[in-house]
């Protein structure tokens, strides 16, 4: 697939592009010193600015730690939606830089239109600078945190205790203390290693901002985009996932994007793959500022025919040096081929559980693949499993799904072991995301209409899916290392935050009324649950430290 390149460097000679550099390295300096000049008349705060080459680590840090609330959303306008996305795509560099009083710099780092830094730590907690929340003692505590997926009560616990991300202090009565500000997303305490970042609960945390606002990302779904199809909460955004001996770092878009510069991510599965691939395309989207700079290369904005799409980050802030970078989505929804086999009277559809899907062709030499199956696996053909799954030129009778699926996954295995290059590439698979369909199943009325909240019962969580079983034990007989991103169990308490009626937008509140019969319960809103399996993903590129991925 060609890509067009900087037309600009193709004008220049030798000379002109060292010119040019040495005119932007000149230009940048001079930025970086008007704002350390700036800095130091800021009421004595100290605010340093690092920037790193190689891994490209880039950091801005306040020493200050005070709290500011989090400003109110601006409600969405759902009537005045842009239907083009590339319409949007064109508006989208001045809505960012104003739109809800807040000016990007970088990741995790604004400014709101007073003026004032306000840093976000790794878990999303906002401090600003011209804040005084906190006492002398800065210990100002924030009240009303909740922890689920574990029995935590902030009343009970031990004077230091560490519970979730505060510790506890029994001289607050209960009430928990804010913890200073740090960047953990790059500075990981020695835990990190051996913490398993899937064993954790989900902590509310009214402060955190999402990754990028709802609504303002042209590259979502509209099935997804719950907040532009008018859901009226959207406490769904606030619930970070808390693993129980580590820090999970926050998602640096910046960083991502240095380290993935000049090679490819590929998502290879179903619709729930093309739910995170979309995550994570607004994720990193959002830490450039030429928006146009980022597109998908065929200029396709309907994602839910079979196929590859390929979305490609150009820009850069660095310099001027271009990411060359993709991040890629490959239709698979079975990983392996879905055929037809001739009978005397007719054909009938089929599943080769001994072939892959000839799709392997668009991605075998990435740098980054994503795999993940299951959903289609419930569908009444393949649950039924008469007459469909096939190997060489036979078809089963009849074959359980289980069965079937463990046939198809250690194709998969085979293929992983024959084709990826270990030197180059790194393999991932996402275990299966649970639903939340009450009284029915996504075909027959089932619904998770009107759940606000997660599951805070554990006893209400479903049994551990024997798919994710199968997938265990096919990856202990794989022989190259791949990372199981295992979110069955993070997914399961996580009924509040699936599209449900806001598929879609509605004229008329009968239009609502009628939707609540078909409902999704499978996907997830964006933003949401999917966010945080792409922070699983780059957590877990940096835990495993190979290559451009060391710390």
């Amino acid at each position: 697939m060609d890509v067009k390149k900087h037309g600009l460097s193709d004008q220049l000679s030798p000379r002109g592009k060292a010119g040019s550099r040495l005119v932007w390295g000149s230009v940048a300096s001079l930025i970086v010193l008007t704002g350390l000049l700036l800095n130091s008349s800021l009421k004595g705060s100290v605010l340093s600015y690092s920037v790193t080459t190689g891994a490209a680590a880039v950091s801005l840090r306040s020493s200050v730690a005070n709290v500011t609330k989090e400003p109110r959303p601006r409600p969405v306008d759902t009537e005045k939606r842009l239907d083009n996305a590339s319409e949007v795509a064109e508006k989208q560099d001045v809505l960012e830089e104003i739109e809800g009083d807040w000016v990007d710099l970088e990741d995790g780092v604004d400014i709101n239109m007073d003026g004032n830094f306000v840093v976000e730590d790794a878990n999303g907690l906002v401090f600003q600078e011209n804040s005084n929340l906190l006492g002398s003692n800065g210990d100002e505590t924030v009240k009303n945190v909740t922890l689920v997926g574990e029995n935590v009560n902030a009343t009970n616990v031990t004077e230091g205790e560490f519970v979730g991300n505060v510790i506890a202090d029994n001289n607050h009565q209960g009430e928990i203390p804010v913890l200073p500000v740090e960047d953990k997303a790059m500075e990981l305490d020695g835990s990190f290693e051996t913490c398993d970042l899937f064993d954790g609960r989900w902590v509310w945390n009214g402060r955190s901002k999402p990754y990028y606002r709802p609504g303002s990302c042209p590259y979502i779904d509209k099935d997804f985009d719950c907040q532009r199809n008018g859901r009226p909460d959207n406490g769904y955004i606030k619930w970070k996932w808390q693993p129980n001996r580590c820090e999970l770092p926050r998602l640096n878009a910046t960083d991502f994007l240095e380290r993935l510069r000049g090679k490819r991510l590929v998502y290879i599965g179903d619709s729930l793959n093309r739910n995170m691939w979309e995550s994570m395309v607004c994720i990193l989207r959002r830490s450039v500022k030429k928006k146009k700079r980022v597109y998908e290369i065929s200029g396709r904005s309907d994602f839910k025919k079979k196929g590859i799409y390929a979305f490609r980050f150009e820009a850069s802030w660095f310099f001027g040096l271009d990411y060359n970078c993709s991040v890629d989505f490959v239709a698979a929804p079975f990983l392996v081929k879905e055929s037809s086999f001739k009978r005397k009277n007719g054909s009938i559809e089929t599943l080769r559980l001994d072939l892959m899907d000839p799709a392997t062709s668009m991605y075998h030499d990435a740098d980054l693949m994503v795999f993940n199956t299951g959903h289609w696996w419930t569908h009444e053909k393949t649950s039924k499993g008469e007459d469909y799954y096939q190997e060489g030129d036979y078809v089963y009778p009849r074959l359980k799904v289980l069965k079937a699926y463990q046939k198809a996954l250690a194709t998969w295995s085979r293929w992983v072991d024959k084709n990826v290059d270990i030197s180059r590439t790194q393999v991932f698979f996402r275990g299966y995301s649970v639903t939340h369909f009450w009284g029915g199943q996504w075909n027959s009325g089932g619904q998770c209409h009107q759940e606000t909240e997660p599951i805070t019962n554990e006893t209400h969580l479903t049994k551990y899916p024997s798919k994710m079983r199968a997938v265990e034990h096919v990856l202990q007989t794989t022989k190259i290392p791949v990372i199981y991103l295992n979110i069955s169990r993070l997914t399961d308490y996580r009924k509040d935050a699936h599209p449900s009626i806001y598929r879609r937008e509605y004229k008329t509140e009968e239009e609502r009324n009628r939707a609540v019969g078909a409902q999704d319960c499978s996907h997830w809103c964006l933003p949401g649950v999917p966010d945080t399996w792409n922070e699983l993903l780059y957590a877990s590129l940096l835990k495993a430290g190979k290559g451009i991925w060391k710390r």
